[in-house]
């Protein structure tokens, strides 16, 4: 992976360059994605992101896991370099949300597109099965 972009690796191997530059070009809900994660501290938090943005990747994480901080870069990654955007949600100051989402295990991962939960990913899951699940809904 390259050290400014680590992404671009994945991407590269697919053929593909550019991820925030090429993603999302027609978007109907306006702004492109938040560069960096949100920190989501409610439920009314997170609907208004999953609202405001075509694709939505929450993580349901804590600051003690040792799998949520493996995962952790992959994720800024995703939220620097696609149209995507990230919330994070600590699951201990959270536990109703984690609870409504059904997080049993951390990390999960929750894909959002359209509003509508349309992937879900629980453990230390590689970064092309991110990437490429993200994509497919950009």
């Amino acid at each position: 992976m390259t050290e400014d972009r680590p992404l671009a690796a994945v991407g590269e191997k697919r053929g593909e360059t550019g991820y925030r530059e090429s993603a999302g070009a027609d978007r109907d809900k306006g702004s492109a994605a938040p560069s960096e994660p949100i920190d989501v501290r409610s439920g009314d938090q997170l609907d208004a992101l999953v609202d405001g943005n075509d694709v939505v990747l929450a993580d349901f994480h804590a600051e003690w896991c040792g799998p949520c901080q493996a995962v952790e870069p992959v994720v800024e990654a995703i939220a620097a370099e696609t149209d995507a955007a990230v919330a994070k949600i600590e699951v201990d100051a959270n536990q109703p949300l984690a609870a409504g989402y059904n997080v049993r295990a951390i990390p999960t991962l929750v894909l959002f597109a359209d509003g509508a939960v349309e992937d879900r990913f629980v453990g230390d899951e590689p970064p092309e099965v991110l990437v490429s699940a993200v994509e497919r809904h950009l």
